[in-house]
Order: structure tokens, then sequence, then C-alpha cells
């Protein structure tokens, strides 16, 4: 009995005596709808987009959660472009590279060793370095830019 008991919530006094004829009054947290065990997140808000209150390490109680969404952006934008990548490598190979192996497995390390995977990682460090500055600004207040916008639409969409 004793075992369950810690289970419960615990009751004052005059809830016991019958003096007072109400329930017991606790305050709950909100729970979280994606894992539902688990309280919300508090620096998550209902109207960012794609919320479901997933956040069970609960890192955005210590990182920004701007600088958080600014890297889920980019990063899924980079991981865009290697599959687009990666496709093309396996269709179509360029006539001027007449040594590449068909196959994505060989062609990383035939790039390795021929060069290419430097000029892609020179590439990615001069992007990060570039869009730097725009990402303090947000961080620091000093924009109102959105976390992955950078005005940047040579189509007009």
């Amino acid at each position: 009995m004793a075992f369950v008991s810690s289970f419960t919530p615990t009751l004052s006094r005059t809830v016991l005596s019958g003096n007072v004829c109400s329930a017991p009054r606790f305050s709950m947290m909100a729970k979280s709808p994606s894992v539902p065990f688990m309280d919300a997140p508090e620096a998550l808000s209902e109207d960012m987009p794609g919320y479901v209150g997933f956040d069970p390490m609960n890192l955005s109680a210590y990182i920004d959660i701007k600088w958080m969404q600014e890297a889920e952006i980019k990063h899924g934008r980079v991981c865009m472009l290697a599959i687009l990548g990666l496709v093309v490598a396996e269709l179509y190979t360029f006539p001027f590279y007449t040594g590449a192996p068909h196959l994505a497995i060989n062609r990383h390390n035939w790039g390795v060793e021929n060069g290419s995977m430097e000029q892609i990682l020179l590439w990615c460090s001069f992007f990060e370095i570039m869009t730097m500055p725009a990402v303090f600004q947000m961080l620091s207040g000093k924009s109102d830019r959105a976390p992955g916008d950078f005005c940047f639409d040579p189509l007009g969409l």
C-alpha cells in the first residue's frame, strides 16, 4: 500500500479530515503533443512553423531557438544539394571526368584523392562565413530577419 501511495498526489490534512469538501489542487505544466509523458518545452511556441512540441533533451532552454532554426534550415538545404549531387553523379558523368567511378561510394574516395572534396569544403566554408554576420544581427536583435531568410530570390518567386 505504501508503494501505491507514493504515486498519488499528497493531500493536505484538511482534505483528509473532512473539513474541506473540494478536491485537492495541484498544477501541472502543459504536456508535449509529440511526447505526451513529457512537459512541453517553454521556449517553443505553438505559432512556430512545424510545431509539435518535440524537444526531449530540452535544448531550447539553453540555446537560442532562432540559432537552432537557422541551423536546421541550413542543414536541410545542404542535404538537398547533396542528394541532388549524388543522384546526378549516379546517372550522368560529365565528359571531363572520364576516369571517375560511377558508384557514389567509390566516387567519394576518388574525390578525396583528386581534390574535389577539398573544393566542396572550401565553398561550404565560404558560404558559412559570408552568412554569419546576418545570423549574428538576427540573434542580437539588430535585424528582424526570420531564420533562413537571406532575401535571395533570383526567380522572383
